[in-house]
């Protein structure tokens, strides 16, 4: 019978023990032990090459379809619906498996991969070296989170970037992110916030050099007379609530929260385009919604210890005045300060009140409003309005004032007395 046999490598070397055995060089026991079988399976392996030569060897699945196949019409179904709703947004297999086994077409992802690479519409793609020295995981759920501005272009080229924070915990992958327009304070203040009221207080925070974490000026004299380093105001907020600051000195260094930002920049930009969201607010609160959660209970693993080492809020603390502006203002005579281009009078209570050129903290917090502190006591004061400012303005350069150098006032000569000593 013509045409040509399809043989695997260990067929090939079974044929050429077997091959022995027939020539009688050795034994079946020794054909056995050189094929790593069993010496039944050996005698049954050997009737089938004796009857049927060559091919009584190859495994008789060969060439025949799957039991457990996908039918043709299921795989077309797949694949139509990749084309039509998911190669325009770029998904890859693995993504869009998970898509696709929400629409009720349930498939593995490398199963799809194959059909797909079949097919044309995907491509193998080069893998990245494996970093050979990754730092372990911590142990502990709060023990260290890292944190990190990722600025990408969420909504597509024809947009404007836009800035993702993202928040990682070390030990368990567990990711939060909240969007907006830049890697500022106040957008590092919300996340931590928000980590805060869902988790807990973590004990230590990893983050790079930039100067909305660390800062590198020369402290103040106030500063220096109260030995203090200084900070920001994010600096200033973790010191409140004990959470420890540590540098970073390389992107890789943090490589936990750096792989993460790839996830967000892979996944949440595909996630965006299918719902067609396109401004900073609405993708806020989709991550605040279900994102996050969704990305948790996919890529998080389990801590290796089960104590959870994030703390309650210290007691007294206000986490509206936690996360704040904090500046020192010297009280004027008639009980005025100034701060940002705006004056405010302190208003007179039964409290311990300031005195002229003692200090008073002005705290601003992140919803915009102003608070006014002495001794950690709250002052009343009202904002003084444009004309009130004007008048005091007018009050102040009408007062009479000392003359300056060389322009003295004339004084009419005075005679001495008779009895006056320079008379003498």
């Amino acid at each position: 019978m013509g045409g040509h046999l399809l043989m695997s490598r260990k067929e090939l070397q079974r044929k050429s023990v077997l091959e022995l055995v027939a020539n009688k060089h050795i034994t079946l026991q020794e054909a056995s032990q050189r094929m790593m079988l069993s010496y039944r399976q050996t005698l049954r392996v050997y009737s089938r090459f004796c009857a049927e030569g060559d091919s009584g060897l190859v495994h008789g699945n060969r060439g025949k379809p799957s039991n457990r196949a996908y039918s043709a019409s299921f795989r077309k179904k797949v694949i139509s619906r990749y084309r039509k709703r998911y190669k325009p947004h770029d998904l890859g297999p693995t993504l869009a498996a998970e898509k696709l086994a929400q629409d009720g077409l349930e498939v593995d992802h490398e199963t799809l991969r194959r059909w797909l690479c079949a097919e044309g519409d995907w491509y193998k793609r080069r893998k990245r070296k494996v970093h050979r020295t990754r730092r372990e995981r911590r142990g502990h759920f709060g023990e260290l989170v890292q944190m990190d501005g990722s600025h990408h272009n969420w909504f597509g080229r024809d947009y404007e970037k836009a800035c993702l924070m993202n928040l990682v915990d070390d030990a368990t992958g567990v990711t939060m992110g909240s969007m907006g327009h830049q890697e500022t304070t106040a957008a590092a203040m919300i996340l931590l916030w928000r980590w805060i009221e869902k988790y807990g207080v973590p004990l230590a925070l990893y983050c790079d050099k930039k100067n909305v974490y660390l800062t590198t000026r020369e402290p103040t004299l106030e500063e220096q007379l109260a030995c203090q380093k200084p900070q920001t105001a994010f600096g200033r907020a973790c010191e409140k609530l004990d959470i420890r600051i540590i540098a970073a000195h390389s992107p890789q260094a943090k490589g936990r929260v750096e792989r993460s930002n790839g996830t967000y920049q892979d996944r949440l930009v595909k996630e965006l385009s299918l719902r067609g969201i396109k401004t900073i607010g609405t993708t806020d609160q989709l991550l605040q919604d279900s994102f996050c959660d969704e990305l948790n209970t996919k890529f998080s693993v389990p801590p290796l210890k089960e104590k959870d080492f994030h703390r309650s809020i210290p007691k007294g603390l206000r986490l509206e005045d936690v996360f704040s502006y904090e500046e020192h203002r010297t009280v004027q005579n008639d009980w005025v300060i100034s701060h940002n281009s705006t004056h405010y009078q302190i208003l007179k209570t039964k409290r311990e009140m300031p005195m002229p050129k003692d200090k008073v903290l002005v705290r601003t917090r992140l919803d915009g409003s102003v608070h006014l502190l002495f001794k950690q006591k709250e002052l009343k004061f009202r904002q003084l309005k444009k004309r009130e400012l004007e008048l005091r303005m007018e009050r102040s350069t009408t007062r009479p004032t000392k003359a300056s150098k060389g322009t003295s006032m004339p004084q009419m000569a005075r005679k001495p007395q008779a009895d006056h000593p320079w008379n003498r």
